[in-house]
């Protein structure tokens, strides 16, 4: 039943044109859509206080703008006399609810919203269904070979040899809890129980377990739950995990995690996005990225260099995620080096928080970007209008960061030692660091690993966007997973330093889906897809 009136964030006018009055405590409860709060509580806020003209008849809205009384919790033969001690008489009262009792909930549903940017009805859907993923086969455009994945996996194997070593790749944000409720106000068009962990869990796994990819790179990694439920559950499905945790006060982080007949651990390399000495990094996102090697029997493979990561959200701070993105290439560049001086196959996943075509997304792909003149919301492509915004400096980061415009780790020229025999010699530098020279200050990034992206964002037929994440304010694509592809020409690019050994071809991917598709299960997350953003998959061959 629906008796009171409230706006937004708990706020009731209870004389129109005399003010508000806060009505509910700061502890009340929150998830989704709906808020509750103890009798006494609301009792006490309303004590003696104008509310006749707040009333609103039962029944005279079918979807509550206010909160209202839930007749669950009583009967409408009671008067609540303590909390209508009003001195103004109420004319218009003519029914009492009957059997409120001191330790009843009040039940408080959202209000319609009305303001820019907020859920707009198109969205407010109840349809409820599962969401239909096909595999996309890349060696094969035959329509016939796209299959509809049902109870079972579907093994996208174009040719079989034994020369080579084919495997899989999930990329999945999974929401933190926490950061979940403390941004309820993206989940607005979710019925409470489906955002509750004991039952988005199960509906993970359930999915991790359904896909069974050799490597999984998974973001928002909530570190209470990866140690009791996540790691745990996964390791008893016969993966091993590497997690890394955030470096401030947020509990979540970047997990990849590996079958152990697969693949074998080389190394583990975190990367700390925050820098004491550098104030532009002050956030406390992390990557993390490891040296796998493939378990082939007698067979020599070049290992594989797998790295995740969930960069800064901040739309106006490109200055701060084109930095955190160079950081981990130099990482990866470092992880990645082989004696003879070529890289390894690599694979990127991660939420990157940022949309196809930005400039941040251009300079993955093609490996440079020229930032002169570019305002600092326009690098991830989420800012629509770049009015107020200051333009990138000259360079981004400043020199003691330590790593190049060609997003290398710099290494000061070491100096010649002479040798007994009088020949000149430099000392050794590090061997997970690169030999650079010095750069004069330049608007020009690059990097040298020839990244395709697994998805194309866009539907072949129609040009529809594709999305990876969609909640009640937006629906984009901010996940990705890129590898390292020979392509023509390679060798001739202006600057290229270094070759590719075994270049990964993509075979398959797990088909994304629109705007209009997701909002038809009511969007993410829902009663089968438990988090906001949709796990990405792809199944790559390694040519030995």
């Amino acid at each position: 039943m629906e008796a009171w009136r409230c706006v937004r964030r708990g706020y009731g006018r209870c004389v129109v044109g005399r003010g508000r009055y806060p009505m509910l405590p700061h502890h009340q409860k929150s998830l989704g859509r709906d808020w509750t709060t103890p009798w006494e509580n609301l009792q006490k806020c309303c004590w003696n206080r104008h509310i006749s003209s707040c009333m609103r008849w039962p029944g005279h809205y079918s979807r509550a703008p206010y909160p209202y009384f839930s007749s669950r919790h009583f009967s409408l033969n009671w008067r609540p006399p303590c909390l209508f001690e009003s001195r103004a008489p109420f004319q218009y009262w003519n029914w009492r609810p009957d059997s409120l009792s001191q330790t009843s909930l009040i039940h408080l549903s959202s209000y319609i919203m009305n303001s820019e940017g907020d859920e707009p009805s198109s969205k407010r859907r109840k349809h409820q269904g599962t969401i239909q993923r096909h595999w996309e086969y890349i060696c094969n455009h035959n329509k016939e070979n796209t299959k509809i994945l049902g109870d079972e996996n579907v093994d996208p194997i174009c040719e079989d040899s034994e020369s080579n070593f084919d495997f899989s790749v999930m990329s999945y944000n999974i929401l933190s809890q926490d950061l979940l409720e403390d941004n309820s106000h993206l989940y607005k068009h979710c019925r409470r129980p489906v955002l509750h962990w004991s039952f988005r869990f199960p509906n993970i796994l359930k999915e991790i377990k359904h896909f069974d990819a050799d490597v999984l790179c998974l973001q928002e990694v909530q570190e209470d739950h990866y140690g009791t439920e996540i790691r745990p559950s996964l390791e008893s499905l016969g993966y091993h995990c590497e997690y890394k945790m955030r470096t401030g006060r947020k509990p979540d982080g970047c997990a990849i995690c590996f079958k152990h007949s697969k693949f074998s651990l080389l190394s583990v390399n975190p990367v700390e996005f925050y820098r004491r000495d550098v104030p532009l990094l002050d956030r406390d996102n992390v990557g993390l990225v490891l040296l796998l090697q493939p378990k082939i029997p007698s067979t020599a493979s070049p290992a594989i260099c797998v790295a995740n990561t969930h960069l800064l959200y901040n739309p106006r701070r490109g200055d701060i995620k084109l930095t955190q993105l160079a950081m981990l290439l130099a990482e990866i560049s470092s992880v990645a080096h082989q004696k003879d001086g070529s890289l390894c196959p690599i694979v990127m996943c991660g939420d990157f928080n940022s949309v196809p075509g930005s400039p941040l997304y251009s300079f993955i792909k093609e490996g440079k970007l020229n930032y002169e003149g570019l305002a600092i919301g326009k690098v991830s492509g989420q800012e629509q209008s770049s009015r107020g915004q200051r333009i990138l400096s000259i360079p981004i980061w400043p020199p003691n960061l330590g790593i190049s415009q060609n997003c290398v780790y710099e290494v000061q020229q070491l100096p010649k030692v002479e040798k007994p025999d009088g020949d000149l010699t430099q000392t050794e530098p590090d061997k997970t660091e690169v030999l650079v020279t010095a750069e004069k200050l330049s608007s020009n990034l690059q990097h040298h690993f020839s990244l395709s992206s697994v998805y194309s964002h866009y539907l072949p037929d129609t040009g529809i966007p594709e999305v990876t994440t969609c909640h009640s304010r937006s629906a984009i694509t901010v996940d990705y997973i890129f590898y390292s592809a020979e392509k023509e020409g390679v060798a001739e690019q202006p600057g290229a330093e270094v070759t590719l050994v075994g270049g990964l071809k993509l075979l398959a991917r797990l088909s994304l889906l629109t705007e209009e598709d997701l909002w038809t299960v009511n969007g993410l997350p829902n009663e089968n897809n438990s988090s906001d953003h949709l796990p990405l998959l792809a199944k790559f061959r390694l040519e030995l």
